[in-house]
């Protein structure tokens, strides 16, 4: 399969067609899909991503690998890969993995075994990717099988990940690998996708396995059948999928930036409205982005579902006190109230963690991928978006999918039902609305409130101490931080914090 040209655009890496295409919602579904899809792998499973955790449960199968049964497979990801490239001859497997947190795999109990194993099998290779600056992080989440599937967004293969779109308070399956302590409801989001779209994406995973120090792997040879999970019915078909990255300036290669310029490019063509779901809200491109939108006439009403707070005290001071000073910014340029944050919740009140990074525009456009709407992700770690925009020639038969797709979420959100989500926005175009009117008894989306921030708070984000877009901003002195509102952007620093 020959691989898709390159585009010419500043926003987009690669343009390539998609037989099938697919969003998958919440990692229950995405486990046992990827369990279907790797089953059928015939040449080559290429795993990409920020962690792996071989304990995890994929799906159905034996829990032990050590204890045989003819024609089932192991359930757990270590044994599960073994298996594979025991029943397939010739099957390779190539794993890469951000390097920090290495040392966390001997407090995983038995993934030093399973990682034992893969190291003395002849066709699995793990590695270890340390291809960036230092402070840089490899943030993507990949999978290509045999060069004509992939998947790119924001799910890891690791514990605390799964969860169904129902978000049951102490569901006992959402429950950490060996152990007996639940975790708390988790939403994500992935995209699969099938021909040449795939085949870029595989471009992509040997560039990078090349660049952290793997063997040089050629293409996968032209096969007429692929991975496409067979229980999967796919929500597009036939589409351009573009695909957009972010990288740094690392070892002579240049730093790519064409996840911002995605985010402000799509922003500002918003009409109608912007529905987005992410795990920050702290870029001050996507913000000036945003802020400049809504200064213009007509603005588009912009709903974004954050979690409550970040995960962990190092994000949430980094994370949780941008987000307050970016609202004050955005909220002065923004008169008619067209901009709002919502926190879900499930049916008992506890918040959900939003770890997806999605954006749809005018039901036109869907994006899905790695980046976070934060600093990082526009220029420092290593990030890999997809996308399907339906005014691009041939795709215009994408557009009812993309909107069946928000009144799916928004229904998830809210809990109301997909009808009723249909008919609500047929009345009334207005999300906000929407959420606002709906029962708020069970599963729901409520406003974010804007808590007051001390004044080391408003310093650290301000200066985007510990988000920084660079490598270089890491050591750059304090007193010539321009951070998150630097000279030349549209946002100026938020008037209560501009009197003081």
């Amino acid at each position: 399969m020959d691989p898709a040209p390159a585009s010419q655009s500043p926003s987009v890496w690669r343009f390539a067609r998609a037989s099938r295409a697919h969003v998958v919602i919440d990692a229950a579904a995405y486990f046992t899909l990827m369990q279907q899809a790797m089953v059928e792998a015939r040449q080559r499973i290429h795993l990409i991503g920020w962690d792996f955790d071989t304990r995890v449960r994929l799906g159905p199968g034996r829990r032990f690998w050590n204890l045989p049964r003819k024609g089932i497979n192991p359930a757990r990801l270590g044994a599960f890969v073994v298996w594979l490239c025991e029943r397939t001859p010739g099957l390779q497997v190539r794993v890469l993995k951000w390097n920090f947190g290495a040392l966390k795999f001997l407090l995983r109990g038995t993934m030093i075994l399973d990682l034992l194993r893969w190291f003395l099998h002849p066709r699995i290779d793990f590695k270890f990717d340390s291809a960036h600056p230092l402070g840089c992080s490899h943030h993507q989440k990949v999978v290509v099988i045999d060069d004509n599937f992939a998947v790119s967004g924001g799910i890891d293969m690791t514990s605390d990940r799964w969860d169904t779109p129902e978000h049951l308070e102490d569901d006992p399956r959402r429950r950490r690998p060996y152990g007996t302590k639940l975790y708390g409801p988790w939403h994500d989001l992935s995209m699969m996708v099938e021909g040449e779209a795939a085949a870029a994406l595989g471009e992509l995973g040997r560039e990078r396995w090349l660049l952290a120090g793997g063997a040089p792997m050629l293409p996968c040879a032209p096969q007429a059948e692929t991975a496409w999970p067979p229980s999967l019915k796919a929500e597009f078909r036939d589409v351009e999928v573009g695909i957009a990255r972010t990288r740094s300036a690392w070892n002579g290669l240049d730093e790519v930036r064409e996840i911002e310029a995605l985010f402000v490019e799509h922003i500002l063509r918003a009409r109608r409205f912007i529905y987005a779901e992410s795990q920050y809200f702290a870029s001050r491109a996507v913000a000036d982005a945003i802020a400049r939108r809504l200064a213009m006439p007509d603005p588009p009403e912009i709903v974004l579902i954050n979690p409550e707070s970040a995960d962990g005290w190092l994000e949430q001071t980094a994370m949780d006190g941008a987000r307050v000073r970016l609202c004050h910014a955005v909220g002065e340029c923004d008169p008619q109230g067209r901009f709002r944050i919502f926190i879900p919740y499930n049916a008992a009140g506890t918040a959900i963690y939003v770890h997806a990074k999605l954006m749809i525009v005018d039901d036109e456009i869907v994006r899905i991928g790695s980046a976070n709407m934060n600093n990082r992700s526009m220029g420092l770690d290593s990030e890999c978006d997809v996308f399907i925009d339906a005014a691009r020639p041939g795709n215009d038969h994408a557009a009812p999918a993309i909107h069946r797709l928000r009144v799916t979420l928004l229904a998830e959100h809210t809990g109301l039902s997909r009808e009723e989500v249909e008919a609500g926005l047929a009345a009334n175009p207005s999300m906000i609305d929407l959420i606002e009117a709906a029962p708020g008894k069970g599963k729901r989306l409520e406003p974010f409130v804007l808590r007051p921030l001390t004044d080391a708070e408003k310093a650290v984000a301000d200066n985007a101490l510990l988000d920084p877009e660079r490598p270089e901003d890491l050591f750059e002195p304090f007193s010539k931080r321009h951070g998150l509102f630097r000279r030349g952007g549209f946002l100026r620093r938020p008037r209560e914090w501009r009197r003081r």
